[in-house]
């Protein structure tokens, strides 16, 4: 297996090369060469798999540079009851009548990220060994990357990471899982901006290819390959159980704000999981619903970025998005670096011609808006009708969901975080606070340790330099 930039660079890498870089050299995003196609049979002894068995197998089909025997045990290692809370690792709970809710959130961070982001650490701490090489991570959050990446990186071997987040733009619960973390290769930068802001940082930083080789930067993002192919796992899971053969067909619906979730839908239904409709969801930052309403993609500023009550998809700049496009465009380099090499760049927009907008429909993508008057509402219902407390992104999904149901098709809502992470909101909704893990208690009141730093790659390029000091002068 190989793979390819999305702008064109046809130079074929392997697995265990793009693990470690995040960004292709021409700015793109790394695709595999072509998708592995699963086939009714590979289906069929895929659904009596448990979730590790079941993640190793669709692995192995994009990694063949790791012995078998090591990314079994990496595999086996994540994917623990001990570590999700639960043996099915993602199970599916009811929410009425053809709809029901995956469960993303039991990991340590209780957000869905933990289930890409647990597999990436041990990968990354691998690998490095396997090297003997150490790795600097730079990462963007708007709120759960964050701290599902360094709960995952924390105490591993040759690894440091560098976080940028908006500050004061995250719910309290989100700011105290983040900064709270006292290990010595944790270092979270508070940026005086919004979450697009830090983002933008980290491409930026990441095309200097001089600083990203002499200070081996490495992203977490799910601009990296290996965290989206983790996500690919769920889409399959939750298939699994909500059919019983595999003439079955399903629809997911998706919060989205950076494209990265729902890109995994979309690999998983290329791939040839029976799935009918893919259906983004999105807050008052709706980019994505436009586009798949229009065909016009309109980046918004940082005036114009909403701050919202589910701050994670506060976010006007869809890193992931990219991918798709490709895969829309027919795999066409040259015209996906028009569009996001020039075009985004110049103008902060592109417009699809009449003919690629109708091509959108065959990839099965639908999309749908949300306010936070209808997440107060869905929270509220949902707890009312079917006792299930879900936060505010989760609902953004649900909302949605319910627009796009199509009977005797099951609709399956990925969960986004627990309710935990957004306490106002939900006793806004249900006028009690959210419960709490017990071991998260006292979270908010914990001593913090965050640098405040302004929107500005150069300045946090200086930061970062002064904090590997085995790079100095390499």
């Amino acid at each position: 297996m190989k793979y390819i930039s999305t702008r064109g660079d046809q130079t074929p890498r392997v697995f265990s090369e793009i693990l470690l870089e995040g960004l292709a050299p021409d700015g793109g995003l790394y695709l595999p060469e072509a998708y592995p196609q699963v086939s009714a049979a590979t289906l069929a002894r895929w659904r009596g798999l448990s979730y590790a068995e079941l993640a190793f197998e669709i692995l192995s089909l994009y990694i063949d540079d790791i012995p078998p025997l090591d990314l079994k045990r990496l595999v086996d290692r994540t994917y623990t009851e001990e570590v999700f809370g639960t043996k099915a690792i993602v199970p599916l709970r009811p929410l009425g009548e053809g709809l029901s809710l995956e469960a993303l959130s039991n990991g340590p961070t209780l957000a869905f990220k933990d289930m890409a982001m647990q597999l990436l650490g041990n990968l990354f701490e691998y690998e490095l060994g396997r090297r003997g090489e150490t790795l600097n991570i730079l990462g963007a959050t708007s709120g759960d990357t964050g701290s599902a990446a360094e709960y995952a990186m924390r105490g591993k071997a040759g690894v440091r990471v560098f976080m940028l987040s908006p500050k004061g733009r995250m719910s309290p619960f989100q700011q105290a899982q983040m900064f709270s973390l006292q290990d010595e290769n944790i270092h979270n930068l508070a940026v005086d901006g919004v979450f697009d802001d830090c983002q933008d940082i980290v491409k930026a930083v990441s095309n200097d290819l001089a600083f990203k080789r002499q200070y081996r930067i490495g992203t977490v993002n799910s601009i990296n390959w290996a965290r989206l192919l983790a996500q690919v796992v769920y889409y399959f899971a939750g298939y699994f159980q909500a059919t019983k053969t595999n003439d079955e067909v399903v629809s997911f619906t998706v919060p989205s704000g950076n494209f990265g979730n729902v890109c995994a839908g979309h690999v998983a239904r290329q791939m040839g999981l029976p799935i009918a409709k893919l259906v983004v969801a999105t807050n008052e930052n709706d980019v994505l619903d436009e586009f798949f309403r229009t065909g016009s993609y309109r980046v918004r500023g940082s005036a114009e970025t909403y701050e919202t009550s589910s701050p994670s998809m506060d976010i006007s700049k869809a890193s992931n998005f990219e991918r798709f496009v490709f895969d829309l465009l027919g795999r066409d380099g040259a015209r996906t670096q028009e569009l996001f090499g020039r075009a985004i760049a110049r103008d902060g927009l592109f417009a699809l011609s009449a003919d690629e907008t109708a091509r959108i429909a065959a990839f099965g993508f639908e999309s749908g808006r949300s306010t936070h008057a209808d997440r107060i509402t869905t929270i509220r219902d949902t707890w009312h009708t079917c006792g299930e407390l879900i936060d505010t992104h989760t609902a953004d999904g649900v909302k949605v969901a319910s627009e796009h149901r199509v009977p005797g098709v099951p609709m399956i809502v990925l969960e986004t975080a627990l309710p935990a992470k957004f306490a106002a909101s939900i006793e806004e909704a249900v006028g009690f606070a959210p419960p709490v893990p017990a071991a998260l208690a006292d979270l908010e009141t914990r001593p913090r340790r965050s640098v405040d730093m302004p929107a500005d790659a150069a300045t946090i390029k200086a930061y970062l330099a002064s904090h590997v000091p085995e790079a100095h002068g390499a």
